[in-house]
């Protein structure tokens, strides 16, 4: 048994870790912080523990074995460094951070201080995601060709504990990225790990379209990406994010492939249909992809839980997720100069 502590009592917080952490036989949780202290008090007196004053206060209490840092982006890679150097574990919600240097200087920090710590890329977890992977590497649709991967929804308003546009998912300062770092950095990290390649070659547009502030004024985060991602085999296809699906959520992915064409969470009624080059068709009916609506169990918390229990690194690691990081920073950055950026790190 560990004892965990929650830093930023948000949504995700809420919906996710903290039931998660509830539900999982080697966690509990001790303490919890967030800016607004009557928050975490709350939190406290429902589930048990103890709210903290500050970041430093929480990570000073030698009783506390892990963190999940659940807090804005901007704060990713300060709050993950100080709880590695005070000896906790850490679950870092995604993005990583804001920028590359500072996903590099936590994976740094955990190796330097011998702590683990673990991002929190749930599509990895997904049932068909990992059957697509399995199906992949049978060669049963033979060798993938091309894909076209999407995450969009109609934006965080209604997701984040304080709901509106004035949510910090909007602030540039808090955020730094919208919907590229919100969900694109989910489907780059699922289609390097479904086809087992790293994207090496990224052309992007990453755009505001439509989310407006209080003013009418276009928010200062974006709200589209468009990207067209070259892997280190060859394969070639798109991915992408956007927080303006004013329909229906999309969090489907295609993969083409010389034998055939697999689709995941594209047909509502099956996770994974095929179609065979010969016309055949197989059908899975596997599970149901979580919307936000629609929460279910993640399956992260029950990996670190058991990586901090059990004494080992966990599979998605600090460093098995900077080559997604790299790639969303390569977006941005082609975005911004009009120019194909090439990812030497991860041609390695």
């Amino acid at each position: 048994m560990f004892k965990v502590g929650i830093i930023g009592c948000g949504r995700i917080a809420q919906t996710r870790h903290i039931p998660e952490y509830i539900d999982n036989p080697y966690s509990e949780i001790a303490g919890y912080y967030d800016f607004n202290m009557d928050r975490a008090k709350e939190l406290a007196k429902q589930y048990g523990g103890k709210a903290y004053e500050s970041v430093e206060e929480l990570l000073q209490d030698n009783d506390i074995d892990a963190v999940s840092v659940c807090t804005s982006n901007d704060t990713h890679a300060d709050i993950t460094i100080k709880a590695l150097k005070a000896g906790k574990h850490v679950l870092c919600e995604k993005p990583m951070a804001t920028n590359l240097e500072d996903c590099e200087k936590m994976l740094e920090a955990s190796r330097k201080y011998n702590k683990y710590l673990m991002i929190g890329m749930n599509q990895r977890l997904a049932k068909a995601h990992r059957k697509a992977k399995e199906i992949i590497e049978k060669g049963e649709i033979g060798r993938v060709i091309s894909f076209k991967t999407t995450f969009g929804h109609c934006g965080p308003e209604t997701w984040s504990i304080d709901p509106g546009i004035n949510s910090w998912f909007f602030d540039k300062k808090k955020a730094a990225m919208g919907a590229l770092a919100d969900l694109g950095v989910h489907k780059t990290d699922l289609i390097q790990y479904i086809t087992g390649q790293y994207v090496t070659e990224v052309s992007a547009k990453v755009t505001t379209l439509d989310k407006r502030d209080a003013n009418g004024e276009l928010v200062g985060v974006d709200d589209n990406a468009f990207c067209i991602y070259k892997m280190n085999d060859g394969v070639v296809g798109t991915m992408c994010a956007s927080w303006t699906y004013y329909g229906e959520e999309d969090n489907s992915t295609v993969i083409y492939a010389t034998n055939g064409i697999m689709r995941i969470y594209y047909d509502p009624d099956f996770s994974i249909t095929v179609t065979k080059k010969n016309g055949e068709r197989i059908f899975y009916d596997i599970d149901k992809i979580q919307t936000n609506d629609n929460q279910t169990k993640s399956g992260i918390i029950d990996m670190f839980a058991d990586s901090v229990e059990n004494d080992v690194e966990p599979p998605i690691s600090a460093e098995n997720v900077i080559p997604a990081m790299r790639a969303v920073f390569a977006a941005i950055e082609s975005s911004a100069t009009g120019k194909t950026v090439i990812i030497e790190s991860n041609r390695r």
